[in-house]
């Protein structure tokens, strides 16, 4: 029980990567505030898995594009918990275009949710978390993608740059408060996201899992772990880094005679 009494918001968190960060929050004794976007139902099916595991959780609706939204969801969580003390800015979308079809409003869509979202959220969870002098967690969800040159992705992969160099920026700023800030950056892993991809499994077998040294995808409970760990007092004096999970992708070689 790492967690225990501990309350956090978990944006994007009725599916996929969001949900296994959830239910593992959770299980550490977490109250855990189940933000979603669109649908409600899967964010009720997070609910209900975490109350099987006998934890406390609400849900709430924002658009983490809105500050007025965003702001209304972290008073939600005080309200009803009494504090907060983790921020996971998991909400996330993604878009395959090459720069000559790449429309100006996919742009526009992906820098706002991916980017303008963690910085929306991670204000308003630090206005609260200064307030209360007790400390906190801010933890983003990244990407391999900043880091790796991938054709078809350089709006996410722009998007996800700009988290990691504002967490840092924000981690020195905010560190005088005992607050930390920390991205998770996934790689391949399993979530509704990946699922047209990796559901070519020729594909799949022949290129994606030749590439990942530890020779598997990723599962949400990989993530759920670090993020977990950030979220700890055993991380309190870890901040402002990347932490990539990813089964060794980023530094696998790319040739085959090493």
């Amino acid at each position: 029980m790492k967690l225990k009494d501990k309350v956090a918001v978990v944006t994007g968190a009725g599916y996929g990567i969001g949900r296994g960060i959830a239910l593992r929050l959770a299980t550490e004794g977490a109250k855990v505030v189940v933000a979603y976007g669109h649908s409600k139902a899967d964010a009720d099916q997070t609910i209900v898995e975490i109350e099987k595991i006998s934890g406390t959780a609400i849900m709430v609706q924002a658009d983490v594009t809105v500050k007025a939204q965003v702001e209304a969801m972290m008073k939600a969580a005080v309200d009803e918990f009494g504090h907060l003390d983790i921020l996971v800015n998991n909400a996330g979308v993604a878009n395959q275009s090459r720069l000559l079809d790449l429309e100006e409003h996919i742009w526009d869509w992906i820098l706002a949710v991916n980017l303008k979202g963690p910085y929306l959220c991670s204000r308003a969870a630090a206005q609260i978390m200064v307030k209360q002098g007790q400390g906190g967690r801010i933890i983003q969800i990244g990407s391999i993608n900043s880091t790796r040159s991938v054709p078809g992705r350089s709006h996410y992969a722009a998007s996800k740059a700009g988290l990691v160099a504002m967490n840092k920026v924000i981690a020195c700023e905010l560190a005088p408060y005992g607050i930390t800030c920390n991205v998770v950056a996934p790689g391949v892993t399993y979530s509704r996201m990946t699922a047209s991809i990796l559901a070519d499994t020729e594909a799949v077998k022949n290129k994606t899992l030749p590439s990942i040294p530890m020779g598997r995808i990723g599962e949400p409970a990989d993530i759920a772990a670090a993020v977990t760990f950030l979220a700890s007092d055993e991380a309190s004096y870890i901040t402002g880094v990347n932490i990539d999970v990813d089964g060794g992708l980023v530094p696998a070689p790319v040739w085959d005679n090493v």
